[in-house]
């Protein structure tokens, strides 16, 4: 069984409380070892949930009956969009505690799958009144989230109206909540109390888990521009804007005369071939007389005369 790499400062020791108590039914080698690859787990979840969920499948191998390794196998799979192996792990956690706290997330699967009518009726099961207030709240949101993937954007928006979404209390699910429902406003083209209620998202995220600020922006108009070229970037090359010249100083430099070549004469020097604008100056009126006309071929001296060949026309 391969092993990924642990840091050496990574200890079992950091692993919550209930589950390093989980693990206490194995050898005790065996249980270091799980635990540490749950910490790994639980530190790449948020930023690098690839690895996490490799480490999560190492610690799945090592100890698959103990109902904290199956949960964290469960969460792995589920944030890397492998829903159907996450439900999976979710149902054998659940069986194995009997503790419901897993419904919203379970139903939120079944949203993954492309079954929103499953996750509906989820939410509509007794295990629902045994959440807890943030686990009902989260249920909510799921319930909302399938009205919408079944094209129920006005029963979505119904759905999330509840004393929680009303209260002025900043609870740890606030911001999702009301983030939520400034969405579900939005898909029916409430544009104005979307806009409100993504402000009261990012007055209620204090921690950053919701991307309101961005929303709130988009809504406004406002449009950030990064000012470095991605390609430039990634090279390290970044070049120093150019200031561009103003009309007065466009003005007041002149350009810069350039040098005369051998092939292109200069405007003093006329080409010799060619006549300058002076020797090209019409003559007067009164100085035509003085010029003896050219005499012209008559058409019939023309047709007396022979032609080049000497052959007459």
């Amino acid at each position: 069984m391969k092993r990924l790499p642990i840091p050496e400062d990574v200890t079992g020791e950091e692993i919550d409380k209930g589950v390093r108590q989980e693990l206490m039914s194995l050898p005790k080698t065996l249980a270091e070892d799980v635990a540490r690859n749950l910490v790994m787990v639980a530190k790449l979840l948020d930023d690098e949930p690839e690895r996490a969920y490799q480490y999560s499948r190492v610690a799945l191998r090592l100890a698959s009956r103990v109902a904290a390794v199956r949960e964290a196998a469960g969460f792995a799979s589920y944030a890397v969009g492998k829903y159907a192996e996450a439900l999976a792990e979710f149902r054998a956690a659940r069986r194995m505690t009997g503790n419901s706290e897993l419904w919203p997330v379970m139903a939120d699967c079944e949203r993954g799958m492309g079954r929103p009518e499953r996750a509906l009726a989820m939410a509509g099961e007794p295990e629902v009144q045994k959440l807890d207030r943030a686990g009902q709240v989260e249920m909510r949101m799921v319930a909302a989230g399938a009205r919408r993937d079944m094209g129920q954007a006005d029963a979505a928006v119904v759905t999330l109206q509840s004393p929680e979404l009303a209260s002025n209390s900043i609870q740890p699910w606030t911001a999702r909540l009301r983030y939520a429902y400034a969405d579900a406003l939005l898909a029916v083209g409430r544009e104005d109390e979307a806009r409100e209620w993504f402000a009261k998202a990012l007055e209620a995220d204090q921690s950053g888990s919701t991307d309101a600020s961005d929303r709130l922006a988009e809504l406004d108009g406002v449009e950030f521009v990064d000012a470095l070229d991605p390609e430039e970037a990634a090279d390290g090359d970044v070049s120093q804007p150019v200031e561009e010249p103003t009309a007065e100083e466009s003005e007041d430099e002149e350009p810069e005369a350039e040098e005369p070549t051998a092939e292109e004469p200069t405007a003093d020097e006329p080409e010799a071939d060619e006549p300058s604008d002076e020797d090209m100056v019409e003559p007067e009126a009164d100085d035509v007389e003085d010029v003896e006309p050219v005499a012209e071929a008559t058409s019939e001296d023309r047709a007396a005369g022979p032609d080049e060949d000497g052959d007459n026309r």
